[in-house]
């Protein structure tokens, strides 16, 4: 069992069965995390306001339980550190987060296993990660992996295009324009998103 399979049990406060989450400030705004006794469970990136991030975050999660005035977990803690600092432009891997992928389908974790060796300032397209996969052609599947990936910058879908150095898509709030923020910050190339543009994972 991989290391971001099975966590690590620090990373919630004792007695603590539901997943907990806060909201941290970044250079993009107040993103949100969430985690449980296995690990993060999630990333958000900020959507409208604190309540829509949170709201974002939970989707296909049990109820959070929402930590304000406590702080987080050591290895959270570490977590955001290394968020924050890469939003900030620093060339963070952020590889040593534990992630819990119990929900997570098989296929979707060895996409995910697969884009965290992406380093940033790079990319790959879609179909370069399925080639890596050894299942050359599953370039719509690795797309559809990585719009469903509950843990953004953790697991960087950001740093994969598709073929021709197209945007692709990004399921994150902001759609292409918050993709191509992000590879700005890692100073990788990016393709500038139409004007008005959500994005779509095929785009």
């Amino acid at each position: 069992m991989n290391r971001e399979d099975r966590g690590q049990r620090a990373t919630s406060h004792p007695g603590c069965a539901s997943p907990r989450a806060c909201l941290f400030d970044t250079a993009l705004g107040r993103c949100a995390i969430a985690w449980g006794r296995a690990g993060v469970l999630a990333v958000q990136l900020p959507d409208g306001d604190d309540a829509a991030t949170l709201a974002r975050l939970g989707r296909g999660l049990p109820p959070l339980s929402c930590v304000s005035d406590d702080a987080p977990p050591a290895v959270v803690g570490a977590a955001i550190q290394g968020i924050v600092a890469l939003l900030h432009g620093e060339p963070r891997h952020l590889r040593e987060v534990p992630l819990d992928m119990a929900r997570i389908p098989a296929f979707h974790r060895q996409v995910y296993r697969l884009a965290r060796e992406i380093a940033p300032g790079t990319t790959l397209t879609y179909g370069e990660l399925a080639q890596r996969l050894g299942v050359p052609g599953a370039a719509r599947a690795v797309g559809q992996a990585l719009g469903a990936n509950p843990f953004v910058i953790v697991v960087p879908c950001h740093r994969v295009l598709a073929a021709g150095g197209r945007a692709g898509g990004f399921s994150a709030p902001g759609g292409l324009r918050t993709k191509a923020s992000l590879l700005a910050i890692e100073s990788a190339c990016a393709p500038a998103p139409p004007p008005g543009s959500t994005g779509s994972l095929f785009a």
